[in-house]
């Protein structure tokens, strides 16, 4: 079965949303993740590692609308376009695709979801996309996390760790590393 992998920079306090202040991303603390943080490339170098193993990406609808446009222009991104792409939404229509960005699919359920790690092919990696996460989650779909956790306490914003009362699951520690600028990566699996 494929990997189901949510990556992202995360706050102290476990905030996702709008760490780069871009478009789309209207969080009073926008931009977050370079405002008070020195920048050093091998805090980073994650982003590197994850694209070697991604064979496919998968987005809730608003984080699609939010990155396609960018990522499919972005020479940081370049590497992704050409990727398979999955959109999990019940409201986004065909003619809402961005076009010049590679295969783009939409998965109507979570049950669509479960059928895509039931097919062939590697890791598939989540961007974004909270609210998709905290409802993979819930439904135990979610085999691992890469989280690029900033020393910064935000107060409010999107979290993927869901606040529902349901069974604990538990993590496995795969992966760590502390940077001087007070970045932490934390990589677990979900060991159940």
């Amino acid at each position: 079965m494929r990997q189901l992998v949510y990556t992202g920079f995360m706050s102290l306090d476990g905030v996702v949303d709008s760490p780069g202040g871009g478009p789309g991303e209207e969080h009073r603390s926008g931009g977050w993740v370079f405002k008070d943080v020195d920048v050093l490339p091998e805090a980073f170098a994650l982003k590197g590692e994850e694209l070697a193993e991604t064979s496919a990406l998968l987005f809730g609808r608003r984080s699609y609308e939010v990155f396609a446009p960018v990522w499919r222009d972005s020479e940081d991104h370049a590497a992704y376009k050409d990727l398979p792409k999955y959109v999990l939404s019940s409201t986004l229509s065909e003619d809402a695709l961005v076009d010049g960005w590679g295969p783009t699919t939409i998965l109507r359920s979570t049950d669509d979801v479960l059928d895509l790690k039931k097919s062939e092919g590697g890791a598939i990696f989540i961007h974004g996309s909270a609210e998709l996460t905290r409802r993979l989650s819930d439904a135990g779909l979610i085999d691992r996390y890469h989280l690029l956790v900033f020393p910064a306490l935000l107060g409010a914003g999107k979290s993927v760790f869901s606040t529902s009362d349901k069974e604990k699951q538990v993590l496995r520690l795969r992966d760590f590393a502390a940077y001087p600028n007070g970045v932490v990566k934390l990589i677990y699996d979900v060991a159940g």
